[in-house]
């Protein structure tokens, strides 16, 4: 991940802070099978160096942006650079405080304090992914309002109050207008420091699509990057949904051809179909039909052994 980072053009500084921080606060072996290996890297130089800088100086992140824009891959991408055990949280309207602290539990015959995924993750120094963190009822997350601010500390009612370790950062995501979610409360806002995260570049979808397929050719890299920044343009002019804006339909598309489909069913799976009204389809096929052929196969789009 440093490697990647260099190459992104992160300030060597930084680095060397990120440095530091691993050796301050080495991961044990325990905690090794939570440290993310992620699959996907998250491109961008600007939002890296907020990221990691606002880590560094211990403040917890808000990621806000819109779909695909890639929110969750930085979240991980910064939880693999700083060597850290990841505790992915996801929010819906029925979390409650038990959920996210811990409850009572039986064991042995006794009572006794279960750990919930935040409590788990502030005793070990890890990150914690709080995803979609509008979704949640504002009541239910008030109990954070300690955990995140200046006092660091979770008190469970009954039990010895818990103060989170100085490694340990929490990053939430949201994302406005899907169903369910709702306006986060000022209290809870201004525990984080906040990234608007951009829509993904032609430049870097197309760096992201030949990392994942080093074998695809830089030609169709072009297209099909293009092809996405065309249904997001189609998406920005309210002439279709977002459904059919699905950068991980396009990825496993692509995977598809090259594991024997042809690239007009593979679209046609990872993105077209994401799509339920019939005139939305059709729009997007449209879309695909002008700029790819439909009847091409692995041996076209990727590079010979």
């Amino acid at each position: 991940m440093i490697s990647f980072l260099r190459q992104e053009g992160i300030e060597e500084s930084v680095l060397e802070q990120v440095a530091a921080f691993h050796s301050r606060f080495p991961a044990s072996e325990e905690q090794a099978h939570r440290i993310p290996q992620p699959k996907f890297h998250y491109y961008g130089k600007e939002i890296w160096q907020q990221a990691l800088t606002a880590l560094l100086a211990g403040e917890n992140l808000l990621l806000v942006g819109p779909k695909a824009t890639g929110k969750n891959v930085l979240a991980e991408n910064l939880a693999a650079v700083f060597g850290r055990p990841e505790w992915d949280i996801s929010f819906y309207l029925n979390t409650d405080a038990a959920s996210l602290i811990g409850t009572d539990t039986f064991r042995g015959g006794e009572v006794c304090f279960r750990s919930g995924p935040i409590t788990q993750c502030a005793e070990q120094g890890g990150f914690g992914v709080l995803d979609e963190i509008n979704m949640a009822k504002n009541e239910s997350l008030a109990v954070l309002h300690a955990t995140l601010d200046f006092r660091r500390i979770i008190d469970v009612p009954g039990y010895e109050r818990i103060t989170l370790r100085p490694e340990t950062r929490f990053i939430a995501t949201m994302n406005y207008g899907y169903a369910g979610t709702r306006e986060l409360n000022e209290a809870l806002a201004s525990r984080f420091m906040v990234i608007n995260m951009p829509i993904i570049s032609q430049d870097n979808l197309q760096k992201l699509l030949l990392s994942q397929f080093p074998k695809l050719k830089e030609s169709y890299a072009e297209q099909l990057s293009g092809l996405f920044q065309d249904i997001r343009k189609k998406c920005d002019s309210s002439e279709i949904s977002t459904k059919a804006l699905d950068l991980r339909g396009l990825l496993a598309a692509i995977n598809l051809v090259e594991n024997g489909l042809p690239v007009g069913q593979a679209l046609e799976m990872g993105i077209v179909n994401k799509s339920f009204d019939p005139f939305e389809r059709q729009l997007v096929a449209d879309l695909i039909t002008a700029r790819i052929r439909q009847d091409l196969r692995a041996d076209d789009l990727f590079l010979k052994e």
